[in-house]
């Protein structure tokens, strides 16, 4: 399943092809475990992954803050494990892995649709942890600047594909809210955003590289 940067689509068309985050592969995932306990966050096997790690627990432990150190400084996002506990669980143990060190944001978007999308290892935004697990939603989900929310290809499909708004953004109730930036690093998303992308279009790879050094969890 792979994830292209098309600029020329309708604003609704392009909301999708922008936020969709998925395995390097389009096979079907495996069905949920009957063995799971009630309310217990279930990670379940789907594709390749990107890098080799381990899915978190069924009942992870929740974080309340990271901190991405970038190539334009850090990135301070408070994390709301009441809202997503299995969301913020699988963050925080890929981060705890070394999942997202030394990757690259590989999407932005200028142009009524303002978020910077990070958390693929390939860089091409077909790449995954190998598992995927369910939406955390309940219909009054909003994206304005500072939000911070998973990528997906369809409903329950989450895999390790984020995006950062820096600028509000109106968007159906589809996407997983897990955090927030601080002031600070919602204004260096936006003074990165008004660069542009590298082809000058209103969708495509940042014009100033955003490189993940390490992300860390507490």
């Amino acid at each position: 399943m792979r994830t292209r940067l098309l600029a020329a689509l309708p604003l609704a068309a392009a909301t999708m092809a922008l936020l969709a985050g998925c395995g390097s592969t389009a096979e079907e995932p495996a069905e949920p475990s009957a063995d799971a306990p009630a309310g217990a966050c279930q990670y379940i096997e789907r594709g390749t992954p990107s890098k080799d790690v381990d899915p978190p627990s069924a009942d992870p432990e929740g974080a309340a803050q990271a901190v991405l150190e970038t190539s334009i400084g850090d990135i301070t996002i408070d994390l709301d494990a009441d809202r997503a506990p299995c969301t913020v669980g699988s963050f925080a143990s890929l981060s705890e892995q070394g999942y997202y060190d030394d990757t690259t944001c590989h999407r932005l978007t200028t142009s009524g649709i303002f978020v910077l999308q990070c958390g693929d290892p390939t860089g091409t935004g077909t790449g995954g942890p190998g598992y995927s697990y369910a939406d955390e939603l309940d219909g009054s989900e909003t994206y304005p600047a500072g939000t911070v929310a998973m990528a997906n290809a369809g409903p329950d499909t989450n895999g390790s594909q984020f995006f950062l708004v820096y600028d509000d953004t109106t968007l159906g109730p589809d996407y997983t809210v897990f955090g927030h930036m601080d002031e600070e690093s919602t204004a260096l998303v936006a003074k990165l955003a008004a660069d542009g992308t590298e082809s000058g279009l209103s969708d495509g790879a940042p014009k100033t590289p955003v490189d993940i050094a390490s992300v860390t969890i507490g």
